[in-house]
């Protein structure tokens, strides 16, 4: 790995209307990732859900160094030459603090049905929207025949500013995910992973990069946890379980997935856990909390002030 240094963000936890006080505060903390994410229409009745790129827009413009992330950003509702025009703006608003992690979604078929999207052809129209998206970051005149998309003749300009391109973190948890990433990206962001997945998918994408003759020596290993910071192990559980369970409709019980994929309890607790994602091969840890609203800014103060400083004094 060319960079061997830890790297520690968070996604917004204090709603869209406070982006702009949340980026200059967690700037301040010393933050390097602001993060947010999106959803369409997340269930029926849906819950309140926001665009990631304007929220970022907002939170590049209120700060001078905190890279903006989007955590992820929802592929496949993209068209590629709206894509680039976007996040070319984007990128050159901010100076070129711009990091674009996709996904293709589908915990929730509604939100693709309100699109009038195939939720079932999402990899695809992923795949494809990355290939023509790097086109259209770096090349002029560009054309593409694709089963999704088709482009005769064109030129997104001007180019984003960050050379050759904002990094492209894929996100996901299956191998057709770890495919994209060793195809179209620079970067691997999973969620709801243990160590040793996440161990795992590190091999599994340097073997797919190893067949495709793609060296990885800049790629960029991320993780996205949700973290609940509590007195004891059985609280942040049962808070996170609280927290998470209306957000993804995974089968068997929440609790048990909390238990197995969260950082749960006092801070020795987490600090402990994160270890084990670094040693698995993690270097750049995206914080999600989960907890009730009134305890998201003790959450992030105190892995700003607890926990990134453990590693900060120590290093890798």
């Amino acid at each position: 790995m060319a960079d061997d240094k830890l790297h520690f963000g968070a996604g917004t936890a204090l709603g869209a209307a406070e982006t702009a006080r949340e980026a200059r505060w967690m700037e301040e903390l010393g933050f390097e990732y602001f993060a947010a994410g999106e959803h369409y229409m997340r269930g029926n009745p849906p819950g309140p859900t926001h665009a990631s790129l304007p929220l970022l827009g907002v939170a590049a413009g209120a700060t001078d160094n905190i890279r903006v992330l989007s955590s992820i950003l929802l592929t496949p509702f993209y068209h590629p030459t709206v894509l680039a025009k976007l996040t070319n703006t984007l990128d050159i608003a901010s100076g070129g603090r711009l990091t674009l992690g996709v996904g293709v979604g589908g915990e929730f078929p509604v939100e693709f049905e309100a699109a009038g999207l195939n939720v079932k052809q999402r990899g695809r129209m992923t795949n494809e929207c990355l290939e023509v998206l790097r086109r259209l970051w770096t090349e002029e005149n560009v054309s593409y025949q694709g089963r999704h998309f088709q482009l005769d003749d064109v030129t997104v300009i001007p180019h984003p500013a960050q050379k050759p391109h904002p990094p492209i973190w894929v996100s996901g948890r299956r191998e057709p995910a770890m495919l994209r990433a060793a195809k179209f990206g620079d970067g691997w962001m999973p969620y709801f992973y243990d160590p040793d997945r996440y161990r795992s998918s590190v091999a599994t994408i340097t073997g797919f990069a190893t067949e495709q003759n793609r060296d990885l020596t800049d790629f960029q290993w991320a993780y996205f946890p949700y973290v609940s910071i509590y007195d004891t192990v059985k609280e942040a559980a049962e808070v996170a379980a609280e927290a998470l369970g209306g957000r993804y409709l995974y089968g068997g019980g929440f609790r048990d997935i909390v238990e197995k994929y969260c950082l749960l309890g006092p801070v020795e607790s987490c600090i402990t856990r994160i270890q084990e994602y670094i040693d698995a091969g993690a270097r750049h840890i995206v914080f999600s909390v989960a907890c009730p609203r009134e305890d998201r800014t003790r959450h992030l103060e105190t892995i700003a002030k607890e926990i990134v400083p453990h590693f900060r004094e120590r290093g890798v």
